[in-house]
């Protein structure tokens, strides 16, 4: 069959035209230049090959969250100013004699969170570490247990804990889960109706509206359980026998969670509501926590011997992130943590596509004399993430930053250590997709005891790490380094 060449030119120019349209809407809406220049020439030259990916991967800015989560009451956001809890913050005092005023202004400015005293944290190293905390919390909860993961998976794990949601909600507990639609597409239909069936409100953060209906970007990366509005857990974890180690070849999975007792909780908390809300349009059923009594805080946390090498007069900041913020807060948090370092800034992340911000960052300080190191993985999970990583690692060791590979297995927590002083634990790995497109939360400790123990932690992964150096690019076949400056062409939404 021959093809009508009549007849197909008219497909062409309106491919081009369309393509044309598209590369406009790019340049106006994508949130970086580079993003911005890379959509809009393949648009305009290849658009029957890129059309498709951008309806799907194109937008960077999410649209509709941060509206309705004001539209018919009175906004969060808001309230995140006018809770007593975050009101009344002169009552806990500041970090700034450690962390400095000018930091502690920017950092509170950026969350809209206050730092607030009299919490305590600790590290949970591990997958086992970390479930066996979430299941006894989730055991002894008296009001309401709320969950949220960015992968929900119907397997041993995923199991055990929808065993345990649906124990306490039969037992009067008010429980609910929010879950990513996409990081958790292939959870079952059957899951889902056992837990709305035996009482457990479930629902998926679903980018369904219709100007985002298409979108694979704007994912819910955050991982939040919220226990009684007394304790709540964030970190790298998801809801996966992976999690525990038990998916060759990444095994063993190294990843770190936290268990975070006091007044901080109430704004892991709110963040949960925000999103809550963006799923459902429905406000929760319970109050919001008010500011606690520090001194009745205090005897709580050091009577828990989950919490006893932690310790309970610790500064925390609630630092969420998402699309939706007006300004790039991901990106601006990690900037202004390293500006901070005056000793070091060690990093771990799975994944190493900083955006130039970062990078720049990055370079300042090891020119100012502070020791760099980023730990990453020797194994890969995303070959284009693993390959543009690589390239980028090269670029750090050329800069003076040390890169270290993880070698026991994967490597997939999210850890900042500033100095002897500060550290930063969640869910927002180093690369473009959590500064920019997806939803994150990490919480930021000030204590010089919960530091030390941070450190301990690296020193040992940095132990079962190997250093690497310009030779893992430079001795590389050819062919393998054109495929890793082909995957950085893809930063922007990796």
């Amino acid at each position: 069959m021959q093809f009508d060449l009549i007849h197909l030119a008219p497909l062409v120019a309106l491919a081009h035209l369309l393509g044309a349209v598209a590369a406009c809407h790019a340049i106006l809406h994508t949130r970086t230049s580079q993003g911005a220049v890379a959509w809009a020439v393949a648009l305009v030259t290849v658009p029957y090959l890129t059309l498709v990916p951008y309806l799907f991967l194109g937008r960077s800015r999410f649209t509709g969250y941060d509206d309705s989560r004001t539209i018919g009451r009175e906004s969060l956001r808001s309230q995140r100013h006018q809770d007593e809890w975050a009101t009344r913050i002169s009552t806990y005092g500041q970090p700034a004699a450690d962390l400095g005023h000018p930091l502690v202004r920017s950092l509170t400015r950026l969350a809209g969170m206050p730092f607030l005293s009299g919490n305590s944290v600790r590290t949970l190293v591990n997958g086992e570490a970390t479930f066996e905390a979430i299941f006894a919390a989730i055991a002894q909860a008296q009001n309401y247990v709320i969950v949220q993961f960015f992968i929900v998976r119907a397997d041993a794990l995923g199991d055990r804990l929808k065993h345990a949601l649906l124990e306490r909600a039969a037992h009067g507990v008010k429980v609910y889960l929010l879950y990513d639609s996409i990081g958790s597409f292939d959870l079952p239909h059957r899951y889902i109706a056992a837990l709305r069936a035996g009482g457990v409100e479930t629902h998926s953060f679903s980018t369904r509206r219709f100007v985002n209906r298409f979108q694979l970007n704007f994912r819910n990366h955050r991982k939040i359980v919220v226990v009684d509005g007394e304790r709540a857990f964030v970190g790298g974890l998801n809801v996966g026998v992976e999690y525990l180690g038990a998916k060759p070849p990444l095994s063993p999975w190294r990843d770190t969670h936290i268990e975070v007792r006091g007044p901080a909780v109430a704004g892991i908390q709110m963040i949960f509501k925000e999103d809550w809300y963006w799923a459902t349009q429905q406000q929760l059923g319970f109050a919001t926590a008010k500011a606690p009594d520090i001194a009745a805080a205090t005897a709580a946390t050091v009577a828990t011997p989950a919490a006893a090498n932690a310790s309970d007069h610790m500064h925390c900041l609630v630092m969420a992130s998402g699309p939706a913020d007006r300004q790039e807060t991901a990106s601006l948090f990690l900037v202004e943590a390293i500006h901070a370092a005056r000793e070091r800034i060690w990093l771990t992340s799975p994944y190493l596509v900083p955006d130039e911000a970062v990078f720049t960052a990055l370079r300042l300080a090891v020119l100012r004399g502070v020791d760099v190191r980023i730990l990453i993985p020797s194994r890969r999970d995303h070959v284009v993430v693993f390959e543009a990583s690589t390239l980028y690692a090269f670029d750090c060791v050329r800069a003076g930053v040390r890169i270290f590979r993880y070698q026991p297995g994967f490597l997939h927590q999210k850890v900042v250590l500033i100095d002897s002083l500060a550290a930063a634990i969640g869910s927002a790995n180093l690369d473009n997709r959590s500064l920019r497109l997806n939803f994150e939360i990490m919480l930021l400790t000030v204590d010089r005891d919960f530091a030390a123990e941070v450190e301990t932690m690296l020193l040992h992964d940095f132990s079962l790490a190997r250093e690497i150096d310009a030779d893992e690019y430079l001795k590389a076949p050819a062919w393998r380094r054109m495929g890793m400056h082909l995957a950085r062409l893809f930063a922007p939404i990796l």
